[in-house]
C-alpha cells in the first residue's frame, strides 16, 4: 500500500524559495514514477513536474527554470525545489505516483495512482 506524505509548505515572499518533500512508503522505487501537482480553489489541478525511476524529468512551462524535481531513492523521498516564487505559484501542492511508467513526462498523459494529502504554499508580495 503506497503512502505519500508531503511537507515543507509555508508562506514566503515573492522571489523567495521553498523546498517541498514527499516521503513515500510501500513501493519499489524502480517501478514508480513520481510527480508534483498543484491546485488553487476553483481551478483544476495542474501538473507541475515529474520524474521517472531513471531520473528523467519534465516540467510545466510555467515553472521551467525555477523549479527542480529530484528524488533520493535510498530514502524514498521526493523533492521539489522552488526558486523565484511568484504570486501565482500559490496553491496546494500534491505529491503523486504512478506505477508501471517509464518517462518523466508521465504526468502529462496518464493519471497518478496515488496521491498525498497536500501541503499549502502561499506566496505574498
Amino acid at each position: 500500500h503506497v503512502q505519500l506524505v508531503e511537507s515543507g509548505g509555508g508562506s514566503v515572499q515573492a522571489g523567495g524559495s521553498l523546498r517541498l518533500s514527499c516521503a513515500a512508503s510501500g513501493y519499489t522505487a524502480d517501478k514508480y514514477c513520481m510527480g508534483w501537482f498543484r491546485q488553487v480553489p476553483g481551478k483544476e489541478r495542474e501538473g507541475v513536474a515529474g520524474i521517472d525511476s531513471k531520473g528523467d524529468t519534465s516540467y510545466a512551462e510555467s515553472v521551467k527554470g525555477r523549479f527542480t524535481i529530484s528524488e533520493d531513492s535510498a530514502k524514498n523521498i521526493l523533492y521539489l525545489r522552488m526558486n523565484s516564487l511568484q504570486l501565482d505559484d500559490t496553491a496546494m501542492y500534491y505529491c503523486a505516483s504512478r506505477y508501471d511508467c517509464h518517462s518523466g513526462s508521465w504526468w502529462k498523459v496518464v493519471e497518478p495512482n496515488y496521491w498525498g494529502q497536500g501541503t499549502q504554499v502561499t506566496v505574498s508580495s
